[in-house]
């Protein structure tokens, strides 16, 4: 195995444009969320959105409750908006919906393209959908939400989207079950 010293030894014989190529790709390697290792096959959904589409596994292992009482609601569609308090994310909002789960893989602060459901409580139910930075929050504080989906396919547009969000408005999101993957 390579360490990182020696790629970063190896990175200074090469040009300012393959260095600029191999970021990126050490980048998007090390954002790839793993695969679960529990011996079944992962279960993903497509996600479309403003025009791209993403594949996104399911976490049923730490997200159980979530999963299922969300693959029961597919194909699901919404209106995805820019958020106001929880920095480069966008929601759902959903009021007083309830999808009858309790907290479980809960996080105030998702990496992008960690999507998660709130049940509500101290703030209307809703889904964040991050794509950079993101503190989990509402008018009222901070909230911590389920991590159901992680986007493992298509993150390089997730920024897109939420500029998309932030200056074109509203745009419709669909949530289907992937038969590809």
């Amino acid at each position: 195995m390579i360490t990182f010293s020696e790629i970063f030894d190896q990175a200074k014989t090469l040009s300012p444009q393959e260095r600029k190529e191999l970021a990126k790709l050490l980048i998007d390697t090390l954002e790839m969320p793993p695969e679960p290792q529990t011996g079944k096959p992962a279960e993903h959904l497509r996600i479309r959105v403003a025009g791209f589409t993403f594949v996104a596994r399911m976490e049923v292992e730490a997200a159980p409750q979530t999963c299922a009482a969300f693959r029961a609601l597919l194909p699901y569609h919404q209106q995805l908006i820019h958020a106001r308090w929880s920095g480069e994310a966008c929601w759902i909002p959903l009021g007083d919906f309830q999808l009858n789960v309790s907290s479980e893989n809960h996080t105030s602060y998702p990496s992008r393209g960690d999507i998660l459901f709130y049940p509500g409580g101290i703030s209307e139910t809703e889904i964040l959908f991050p794509y950079g930075s993101t503190r989990f929050a509402s008018k009222v504080g901070q909230l911590a939400g389920n991590h159901f989906l992680t986007v493992i396919d298509g993150m390089e547009h997730l920024a897109e989207v939420g500029r998309m969000c932030l200056w074109q408005g509203a745009q419709d999101i669909v949530f289907e079950m992937d038969t590809t993957a």
